[in-house]
């Protein structure tokens, strides 16, 4: 997709009332410090749209990216950072339920999984819960470029087999540095969106 138009629309805290968007959204979930903003920036074309941090946990809100008019790229809050309050991560959790429960124009969910690690449970509780919604979540497998490219195919099991995945869930690998993955996941945002009609 060419990238004509790009706006931060809305952002939506613990008590914001979400928006009742007429274009069809894709919505991103990820652990804090998995890339998440790395891989915005990287499907967008720019350097600093989504802000990435050396501190995990900054993104406390639900972030609508209005794409060309045509659709919203939804991030998600991050999850699982350790130095936030159990509070916080409650109100985090129910940010989100609250979104996945009452977006009419959610096609698809990518959850992003660290590629160099097993999946820990806050990922594992993550993919169970999207399910559980009734979502089937696309995987992004972070960080492929600091893994020698015959560990991929290992790494990649190791994705599928920790987080149990239904069966034909797809996984990508991807890195935010060689870009590698970014023309697959617009392929399949671009196959979610809408009733068969064509994006540029």
């Amino acid at each position: 997709m060419i990238i004509k138009s790009l706006e931060l629309e809305t952002v939506c805290g613990i008590t914001s009332k979400l928006p009742d968007n007429e274009l069809p959204e894709i919505a991103f979930a990820g652990k804090s410090n998995v890339g998440k903003s790395s891989l915005i920036n990287a499907l967008m074309n720019r350097k600093s749209l989504a802000r990435t941090s050396a501190t995990p946990g900054k993104t406390q809100t639900i972030n609508f990216y209005n794409v060309n008019k045509e659709l919203y790229l939804v991030d998600l809050p991050g999850y699982g950072y350790a130095k936030v309050s159990p509070k916080e991560k409650e109100q985090w959790g129910k940010l989100i339920e609250r979104y996945l429960h009452g977006s009419t124009q959610l096609r698809a969910v990518f959850l992003l999984i660290d590629i160099r690690h097993d999946p820990g449970n806050n990922d594992k509780l993550m993919y169970d819960w999207i399910v559980d919604q009734g979502y089937n979540p696309i995987i992004i497998a972070t960080k492929v470029d600091k893994l020698k490219r015959s560990q991929i195919a290992k790494h990649v099991k190791m994705v599928k087999e920790g987080l149990n995945l239904v069966p034909r869930t797809k996984i990508i690998p991807f890195s935010s540095v060689s870009k590698q993955g970014k023309d697959e996941i617009w392929q399949i945002m671009e196959m979610e969106l809408t009733d068969g009609s064509e994006m540029e």
